[in-house]
């Protein structure tokens, strides 16, 4: 028996060396049976494959979570309020102005723009304040609402998700951050976000975005109740729309973090188990050229090794995060000068980009 499984995995890392495409049987394989050395050598083989000059770049971006009044009702989320709750908030534009305006006070070049489920927030806020801001910032790349949000918007007026996106472009919007995918598996998903989009719904809103000429990230949180399978599969599905359109600029993984939230009684997931997921994603995702390891959830210690398991990015300076700091993880908001410090002691050249990883500054 052991000799057999040692023929198999040697068989697998081979093929991953010739630059061969696993199947996803393959990669459940190699997920849960070869150690972590193991997918940690055959990823960075292929982040260096992709990436031959040690570039790892970063964004410097703001995260603002415009609202925190949400219908949702996710297992996973303690950012979440009701309408009726004392600190439940819309930022008006003004609000949002002013922390733009600070964010290219620090070179930054890319808005992400996520909150609620907002029933009072209809499509023309959203029409208005895209608006109001390129007509400001006309360099700021607009890089805001998740699938759930636009699926929201498409139920809440009646329209097909392409019209909402037809509007949202023409009023500004540039691209779609990968939230809400959590885990693409309708098994997971019924399970800690009944109330949000469906696999097939997420997709589809990336989908119809990358045919309207749109740029998209995909994104997966792991580390709660999924197993195995469920991560092969979320691979699995991206990889297909990515063969399909090529519209996602890069794919980022990041673990569930416990703290006022309906999952809390769950063990906490490792820093090993995400480096491992880290792995099997660059290993299975040959048609993404970007991926991104988390220092938000895995913080500056862990975030960085994640450079040595196949990520060529080190995220955003993120100089505001809302929704993950909302269960009391104390999320570090480090500089350019730093993030660039960071990436050369990990042993990389570090790199400013923008949202579509075109590098805007080097730091080498």
């Amino acid at each position: 028996m052991k000799s057999t499984y040692i023929k198999d995995i040697d068989v697998l890392f081979d093929k991953v060396v010739e630059g061969e495409r696993l199947s996803s049987q393959e990669a459940l394989f190699l997920f849960e049976n070869a150690d972590l050395n193991t997918l940690g050598l055959l990823a960075n083989f292929i982040r260096k494959r992709k990436h031959p000059d040690d570039i790892v770049t970063f964004v410097v971006d703001r995260n603002v979570n415009y609202t925190n009044i949400c219908v949702a009702g996710c297992k996973f989320c303690a950012f979440q309020r009701k309408k009726s709750d004392k600190d439940a908030y819309v930022l008006d534009f003004d609000q949002i102005y002013k922390k733009i305006e600070e964010l290219i006070q620090w070179g930054g070049t890319t808005l992400l723009m996520q909150g609620g489920l907002n029933p009072d927030l209809r499509l023309d806020f959203y029409v208005n304040l895209f608006r109001g801001i390129k007509e400001r910032f006309p360099n700021i790349q607009v890089h805001s609402l998740s699938a759930t949000e636009i699926n929201y918007l498409s139920k809440l007026e009646k329209i097909s998700i392409e019209e909402v996106l037809k509007i949202l472009k023409d009023a500004g919007l540039d691209s779609l951050p990968g939230g809400g995918a959590e885990i693409l598996s309708d098994e997971v998903r019924v399970f800690i976000s009944s109330n949000k989009t469906t696999t097939a719904q997420w997709l589809e809103v990336h989908e119809t975005a990358h045919k309207l000429g749109m740029k998209s990230t995909a994104t997966m949180m792991c580390g709660h109740v999924e197993k195995p399978k469920h991560i092969i599969e979320h691979l699995d599905l991206i990889r297909n729309l990515q063969d399909k359109t090529g519209g996602f600029t890069a794919f980022i993984p990041w673990t569930f973090q416990k703290g006022g939230t309906k999952l809390d009684y769950l063990p906490d997931a490792t820093s090993a188990y995400y480096l491992r997921v880290l792995s099997i994603a660059r290993i299975y995702l040959d048609n993404f050229d970007n991926i991104q390891t988390s220092h938000v959830t895995q913080t500056m210690k862990v975030g960085p090794v994640g450079l040595h398991f196949g990520a060529n990015d080190l995220g955003s300076t993120m100089i505001e995060e809302n929704v993950v700091t909302s269960t009391g993880l104390k999320v570090s908001y480090p500089k350019p000068e730093k993030m660039a410090e960071i990436i050369k002691k990990a042993g990389f050249k570090p790199a400013q980009r923008d949202t579509y990883y075109n590098i805007v500054k080097t730091f080498y």
